[in-house]
């Protein structure tokens, strides 16, 4: 029987939730059973060999659902292998360099601590400007931020290779 895993995301405009899709078929693609779910409706992870969360984020926030879903379900996720990933900047160059330094919520990183993930990974993001509300527009704009989508698909799926790799039993 494959191990069973995982993906939770919590999106805003969709960009997460695509990255999770990836991840997820990646996963699937090698030899591992796969759940997807959304984080405002996701089970327990009690039930699976492994867990993929992510977030898109900002304000360096992860949106509340992941957050609520890490909080309540940090001692489950601490019992089996936990991936966890953020997705936001935008721009060519390395994520934690555009985002002067930061790498996760620092009012989750307790709980990070306490479940001791394989790995925490910062993925490039997309800002689709015609799907921002005004408000998101104005701040945008004042921020001079890049627009359109700069995630690394290569990056991403060596990424759930590796988690493949680490849950597929030798």
């Amino acid at each position: 029987m494959s191990p069973r895993v995982l993906v939770v995301y919590a999106t805003k405009y969709g960009a997460t939730r695509e990255i999770a899709e990836r991840v997820a078929h990646t996963l699937a693609a090698n030899g591992l059973e796969v759940a997807l779910q959304a984080a405002d409706h996701a089970e327990a992870p009690t039930a699976y060999d492994g867990v993929v969360l992510g977030s898109a984020v900002y304000a360096g926030r992860w949106l509340a659902p992941a957050a609520n879903y890490l909080k309540t379900h940090a001692a489950a996720l601490a019992q089996r292998p936990t991936w966890l990933f953020s997705s936001g900047p935008t721009g060519r160059g390395d994520p934690v360099t555009l985002m002067q330094g930061w790498r996760f919520p620092q009012d989750l990183q307790s709980l990070a601590d306490q479940i001791r993930p394989r790995d925490i990974a910062f993925l490039h993001g997309a800002i689709w400007p015609e799907r921002l509300n005004l408000a998101e527009r104005l701040i945008l704009k004042a921020l001079k931020a890049p627009t359109g989508d700069f995630r690394d698909w290569a990056m991403i799926e060596d990424w759930a290779r590796g988690i493949a790799a680490a849950l597929v039993p030798a």
